[in-house]
């Protein structure tokens, strides 16, 4: 479990055993990091299989391929880097799982005066599960839903958060892994299925 609150960048470092493994360099965050423990990657949950100095290693599934931008990464691509949240940990974003709804894409990047909007892609299926003003994880970050429309959504995006994450680097067309918020999906599917 994660809060979307990125604590560090990342780098990709390739992938091993063809695609079977993927390799993040973390620097600071690897000394935290120990084989079996849960980091999210641009939001996606993987557990760490070794440590090599401060590349952290992961299994990646065929799943986690098709479902995530993971598998598409240009060599040194900037991620989003999470350790997991402790019983101690101020929740200052929202739970996040680290299990991606969906791959959406950047729409339209627009400068505000105090930081950009980021509007991003929303499938038909998924439309019910995100709420204006509620939360949404765009690469791991927890964000609220400024504005909502059929196919799509847009975030206000703070300076703060644009130089913390790899957010600011994205660009129209980008793609992105998007989480729909976790209590959200519990509230509909209970009624969906009291419906049947």
């Amino acid at each position: 479990m994660f809060t979307g609150i990125v604590s560090h960048i990342g780098a990709f470092a390739g992938f091993s055993r063809g695609r079977q493994e993927i390799r993040i360099e973390a620097l600071v965050l690897a000394e935290k990091a120990a084989p079996g423990d849960s980091v999210s990657v641009d939001g996606v949950c993987l557990t760490v299989i070794r440590r090599e100095g401060s590349t952290l290693v992961f299994n990646l599934s065929p799943e986690t391929q098709t479902a995530t931008t993971l598998a598409g990464l240009k060599p040194r691509a900037a991620v989003n880097l999470e350790l997991p949240l402790t019983p101690s940990a101020l929740l200052g974003g929202h739970l996040v799982s680290g299990h991606i709804d969906y791959r959406g894409r950047v729409l339209s990047v627009i400068a505000r005066p105090q930081g950009k909007r980021l509007a991003v892609s929303l499938p038909a299926e998924f439309r019910r599960l995100v709420v204006l003003r509620g939360s949404a994880a765009v690469n791991g970050v927890s964000l609220t839903v400024a504005a909502l429309g059929p196919t799509r959504f847009a975030v206000e995006v703070i300076p703060a958060t644009l130089r913390a994450t790899n957010l600011g680097g994205l660009r129209p067309g980008d793609p992105v892994n998007v989480e729909c918020d976790m209590i959200g999906k519990y509230v509909y599917n209970i009624f969906l299925n009291e419906k049947k």
